[in-house]
């Protein structure tokens, strides 16, 4: 049946490029933060609006920079992927992290360097995949890492001590997005996810580290900055982690005018049970929100965090919490060791159960979602 619709898809699509996508997609109708934003970026708005309607994109964090037991570096001529691996394809949704490019190092803080990033965003944009964007920054003030707690936020903004340096920490990933051209020399549309889980006390932008005015001062002008700088390639997501109301969804949210994408962070910390609740309580919050919003709207991360354990987790746990909750992507965070992974790999205990998840049509990868558009 899933490779029916992709035929179905690839007709359809087919007919759209015939007819001229500049002539037949109306970018008037798109209103995005950036009221700037290029058509390529109109257009994958449009794309990730029409996914959450056909399905579930599954997506993978770092998917094909690193694995269990391997790195992208160890055999530079190979797109390879642990997803890949399993099932054979690659995941619809890549999500690359930019921490440490503030400080102009030329490898994040996961030691994936930047120059491999960009090639892998090329390479996977032009199959058609949706690259995402989160943001583990160092704390400005004390010089340490994103989970330094220590009060931050009011110095970076307009007339704090700390905003020359933050204007260059900005400049600095404007540079990088302005470098993210395809074969054409357009600008490569992607998603930036910055500031997430606000609302929990990890980060220095979160929760009992800054007022949720000052928050969403921060965001506002991170979005200025960026434009400023000629940066107009961009969907803005906005994604707390697991909330307990609309009210704490709402807590931290910057307005309508300033994000594009709505999302949630929830791991399976508490247990498979409280874990499926959780995902349908919160994606049912932001589905609701969505809707007033005309927005669309992920589960912008998540992963079982019982490592080595849930033989049929996919299936049984994170299926059930998911299906039909109109969410355009789901993202599974990075696979680092077998002591710390969030998807599955070959030879891992649910490698047989990922398999069966692949197969449902509502779960969309690569070759599933490149043709979508209308």
């Amino acid at each position: 049946m899933k490779n029916f619709v992709r035929l179905v898809a690839v007709f359809t699509f087919s007919m759209f490029i015939s007819c001229g996508p500049l002539r037949t997609f109306d970018a008037d109708t798109i209103v995005l933060a950036d009221k700037d934003a290029t058509r390529e970026t109109k257009i994958l708005y449009r794309r990730v609006s029409e996914i959450g309607k056909e399905g579930i994109a599954f997506g993978h964090q770092d998917a094909t920079a690193y694995g269990i037991g391997w790195k992208h570096e160890d055999n530079p001529q190979e797109i390879k992927s642990d997803i890949k691996d399993v099932t054979g394809k690659l995941p619809a949704v890549h999500g690359f992290d930019l921490g440490h490019i503030e400080l102009g190092e030329s490898y994040n803080l996961d030691t994936v360097s930047f120059a491999l990033m960009k090639d892998h965003i090329r390479e996977m944009h032009k199959k058609g995949a949706i690259i995402t964007f989160s943001w583990h920054l160092d704390n400005p003030v004390t010089n340490k890492s994103s989970w330094d707690p220590s009060s931050a936020v009011s110095e970076i903004l307009t007339g704090g001590s700390q905003r020359e340096k933050y204007e260059l920490w900005v400049k600095r990933i404007s540079n990088f997005f302005l470098s993210l051209k395809d074969d054409n020399g357009k600008f490569i549309p992607v998603i930036f996810r910055p500031y997430h889980e606000m609302n929990g006390g990890w980060f220095w932008w979160g929760e009992g580290n800054v007022s949720n005015a000052d928050y969403k001062q921060l965001w506002k002008e991170t979005l200025e900055l960026l434009q400023f700088n000629g940066v107009h390639n961009l969907l803005y997501a906005y994604s707390p982690n697991i909330v307990s109301s609309e009210e704490e969804y709402e807590k931290y949210y910057p307005g309508d005018a300033y994000v594009d994408i709505l999302g949630v962070d929830i791991y399976n910390h508490g247990g498979d049970e409280v874990f499926v609740k959780n995902l349908k309580s919160n994606l049912e919050i932001v589905k609701r929100k969505a809707g007033l919003t005309n927005k669309p709207y992920a589960l912008s991360e998540t992963g079982n965090n019982n490592f080595g354990e849930g033989e049929n987790w996919w299936t049984q746990v994170l299926y059930p919490g998911i299906k039909n909750s109109g969410i355009s992507w789901v993202l599974l965070w990075r696979n680092d060791s077998p002591s710390h992974y969030f998807s599955t790999y070959k030879g891992e205990i649910s490698e047989e159960d990922f398999k069966e998840f692949e197969s449902f049509e509502e779960i969309l990868f690569l070759d599933e979602v490149e043709y979508i558009f209308n």
